[in-house]
């Protein structure tokens, strides 16, 4: 696991809610697929444009992923900090029409692919139209996960595809908080129960 591309899929993560979608799914398109001068070129310049700052800990993620892919210095350290918050202004609501042929066919990548324990989805209010969410848990290469899932959902008809691909194992950020508890749980995987002798 190459820890620049885990550190740039741990920092698109933080990022949702606060870029915009068409700029968000493009740029996880772009790591999915292994284009690492695309994205040193354009997350410095769009989180300045878009005057998002970063906390810290997103700083770190940052240097470690567009910075070791020789992102402009210049850039990088114009970028402004900013405190880590728990307020989350963005709602979600629960899908009320069962599963469709776009959630069955994320359903069908998540199930086969190694690591995954659960798969959310919700939907995001606000703006011209709702939008679908859907969170994996778990997952080995998580880019490469994201990517695909954001393929079959554009093959479905959503041109701005929100993937979020989490670790199974730590503390959510507020934005995918939120999004699980207004989500419909659509997948886990059974619990295996040992037998004895």
């Amino acid at each position: 696991m190459s820890a620049a591309e885990e550190a740039c899929h741990g920092l698109l993560v933080r990022l949702a809610g606060r870029l915009p979608d068409d700029l968000l799914w493009r740029m996880r398109d772009w790591l999915a697929s292994g284009s690492a001068d695309a994205l040193a070129a354009t997350l410095p310049r769009e989180l300045l444009r878009h005057r998002v700052g970063l906390t810290d800990d997103e700083r770190d993620l940052l240097e470690r992923s567009v910075g070791e892919w020789n992102a402009s210095r210049h850039l990088l350290d114009a970028i402004l900090p900013t405190d880590p918050t728990d307020e989350v202004t963005t709602t979600f609501r629960t899908s009320d029409t069962g599963l469709d042929t776009a959630a069955l066919s994320v359903l069908a990548v998540v199930r086969g692919h190694p690591g995954c324990v659960a798969l959310h989805q919700a939907w995001r209010l606000g703006g011209r139209r709702e939008q679908r969410v859907v969170v994996v848990l778990g997952g080995e290469r998580p880019w490469t996960l994201t990517g695909t899932l954001q393929r079959v959902l554009r093959a479905h008809g959503d041109r701005t595809p929100c993937v979020e691909v989490l670790p199974s194992h730590s503390e959510l950020p507020p934005y995918h908080r939120a999004v699980i508890i207004e989500e419909s749980r659509i997948w886990r995987p059974p619990v295996s129960v040992g037998h004895d002798g």
